[in-house]
């Protein structure tokens, strides 16, 4: 079944399809003694600069609760938007693991500023409260907005002010270096992010993240943190071999790039219906936006999305790698048919 509900909906991409189909033949030593995760580690490097050391876990949640243990202890907190995905979509697995305060900062946008963290700076070295240690942003933001390069330097140069970290949740990094026109190194390294959790899933990969750590510090205690937290496979070949072909710009950037101008596609349909109010700025391959109610439960009939505040009637449609022309024509003849009744 097509849907608009999530890109993690969609397919693996054929090249990634066929990486794991090389992968899996003869022996190879488990636990990342295999060539695939020496490449996949090597083209890492060559992405994100020779300081990046990865570390390749099952999933996201495994990726930001190992990622955030490698930058704080227990008497720390953890800053972030009160929408942020280790917030609100991960069943506390980022506190459990980690032992630290979640802080969550209300944005009309999804994404912090410096303005927004800097009331939270406090209570440095008094032992009744918890140690602000971490901030936590995600490219793009769980309202599909997009941080740039100089907005992500602020935060990382307020942050480096009080000896903090900040991290990045990447899941979907390549939409947000699409809409930029900007590199993966750009938006990370560059822009002074220490630790990254950098997804495919969302744009081709079948599974698998990888933490990419840019800190020499932060390096030692990961391979401890990723064990400990239940994200160390033993067949790492099929996680790291994904990242080998997903990695070629003809992949990784292609599939955004379609996801991205798809959704662009799907605005500009939107903007014909006066009904239909944007509730966010489109700026990657998810829409917010509020229809009449009786208008939204004719289209969930025939379409599976999510709605994001149903007192607004506020609805999220996301597009993928894979979302094609005739999948939008489809949309478009049913929000004809359903606004045209309502």
């Amino acid at each position: 079944m097509r849907s608009f509900a999530s890109d993690n909906n969609s397919g693996v991409h054929p090249r990634v399809m066929e990486a794991l189909a090389e992968a899996n033949r003869d022996h190879a030593v488990g636990y990342g003694e295999d060539p695939w995760t020496a490449q996949a580690t090597q083209k890492i490097k060559e992405v994100f600069g020779p300081d990046a050391v990865p570390f390749f876990v099952f999933n996201g949640t495994g990726a930001n609760s190992v990622a955030l243990q490698a930058v704080t202890r227990s008497f720390h907190s953890i800053i972030c938007a009160s929408t942020a995905h280790i917030y609100v979509d991960e069943c506390g697995a980022p506190a459990r693991m980690t032992g630290c305060t979640v802080t969550p900062v209300d944005t009309p946008d999804g994404k912090l500023t410096p303005e927004l963290i800097r009331p939270y700076l406090q209570h440095f070295g008094v032992c009744h409260h918890p140690q602000p240690k971490a901030v936590y942003i995600s490219q793009v933001s769980e309202l599909g907005t997009v941080y740039t390069m100089e907005e992500v330097r602020a935060i990382a140069d307020l942050v480096h002010e009080y000896n903090m970290y900040l991290h990045m949740d990447g899941a979907r990094l390549a939409n947000a270096c699409v809409y930029l026109n900007r590199s993966m190194k750009e938006l990370t390294v560059d822009a002074g992010v220490d630790i990254l959790s950098f997804g495919g899933t969302k744009n081709g990969l079948m599974m698998g993240e990888a933490v990419i750590a840019f800190r020499p510090e932060l390096v030692e205690n990961l391979p401890f943190f990723r064990k400990q937290s239940a994200q160390l496979a033993s067949k790492q070949r099929y996680l790291s071999a994904q990242f080998l072909p997903y990695l070629e710009k003809e992949v990784w950037y292609e599939n955004a790039r379609n996801a991205n101008e798809k959704a662009k596609e799907i605005v500009e349909i939107l903007k014909q219906y006066p009904e239909i109010c944007f509730t966010q700025k489109p700026e990657s391959n998810q829409i917010f936006f509020t229809m009449p109610k009786t208008a939204a439960e004719k289209l969930s009939e025939e379409y599976f999305f999510y709605y994001w505040n149903e007192a607004i009637t506020e609805v999220r449609l996301v597009t993928s790698w894979d979302t094609t022309t005739e999948d939008i024509a489809f949309l478009e003849a049913s929000l004809t048919k359903i606004l045209s009744q309502s």
